[in-house]
Formats: C-alpha cells, structure tokens, sequence
C-alpha cells in the first residue's frame, strides 16, 4: 500500500465521523443565531425607551401652553431663578429684552459695567449675578470676531434677523417693543399684535 493511501486511511479514521461533525456545525449555527437576536433585541429594546423618554421629554416641554412661556425660549429649571433675577433688576426701569436679540459679549459689558445708558447703577454682585450671567449667557448669541460689540438695539444682526420685514423706527427704542408685542412688559415676546399673526 502506498503512503498516500495509508495516510488518507488514517486520516478518515481520526477524524470525528461525518454526522458528529455537522451536529458541531449545527450547533455553532444555533448559538450564532442566538446571539444575533440577543443582540437585536437588545438594540431594539434601546431604541424603543430612547424613543419613549424622547417622546416624555418633548410632550413636558409642549405640555406648557406658549403662551404661558412668555419668552422666546423655552427655560429650564436651572436657568429659571436667573431669569427672575434679571426681571426683578432690569425690568423695573425698562422692558426686559430676551437675552437672544443681543450678543453675549454684550450682556457680559452690561453686567460689569456700573454705568447702564448714561445712568449710574449698583452693579449686581455675587451670587445673583452669576445666576443671572448663566441665564444671559446661555440663551444668547455669539458674537463674530470681526464684530462690533452692538449696546443699541439698531446695531444688532440679531435684533435684525429675529425681525426681517419689519420696518423698524429709527433709532429702535425698548419702549417701542409694546407696538407689536403687546404684553413685552410682561416678558412675553409670542403674543403679537393682528398685524403680524
């Protein structure tokens, strides 16, 4: 006899017979499967209670009827006692303007600068003034590098961009928001004249 035939005799001999080979297959097929659905049961189990608890968070925030807002931004709890500070400093002598028509870099200057529009203020100190820094800076805008800091209503893109098609009185003065924001004094910039609904 040959080696090659010896050796492929002894080859048939040492290997597991035909049938306990496929039950091995067999099994790592089952045990494959077993995790692939273990896997997308899991990814679909996931996806469903991030759309669940997406789906809680969006109804908390529209459960609150926009006109009770007020502002234009929805405040979250953390901001809300800064924005009650910067009402109850600044909205004594004049309407309380959202923090969003105005860059950040400019209710930065207005926080530290005792001398407010040509009149002589007692700046605010810490820690009111860091709650209401946290509610200005957060719901303001970022200000371009190239930019001029705007403190006039006029020089601000933003104020601009938050009214396009709206003929605008020269020079823009706070008290004028009342035209088409009739309840402005209350903080609440949704509530529009007819003219513009």
């Amino acid at each position: 006899m040959s080696i090659f035939v010896k050796r492929k005799t002894r080859d048939r001999e040492s290997r597991p017979p035909y049938s306990h080979r496929q039950t091995l297959q067999q099994s790592a097929e089952r045990q494959f499967k077993r995790q692939f659905f273990g896997l997308l049961l899991v990814i679909v189990t996931w996806s469903l209670a991030m759309g669940w608890l997406l789906a809680l968070a969006t109804n908390a925030q529209s459960a609150t009827p926009s006109a009770e807002i007020g502002t234009v931004d929805v405040v979250p709890a953390q901001y809300q006692l800064g924005q009650e500070l910067y009402l109850e400093n600044c909205s004594t002598c004049h309407i309380g303007l959202p923090p969003g028509v105005l860059p950040t870099q400019t209710w930065k200057n207005l926080l530290q600068d005792s001398q407010h529009y040509g009149a002589q203020l007692k700046p605010l100190v810490d820690p009111p003034r860091i709650l209401v820094w946290k509610y200005l800076s957060t719901f303001s805008r970022v200000q371009l590098d190239d930019e001029e800091t705007p403190y006039r209503l006029d020089n601000s893109r933003y104020f601009k961009a938050l009214h396009p098609g709206v003929k605008l009185p020269r020079p823009v003065q706070v008290g004028s928001c009342v035209s088409c924001h009739p309840s402005a004094s209350d903080y609440n910039f949704r509530r529009l004249t007819p003219e513009w609904k």
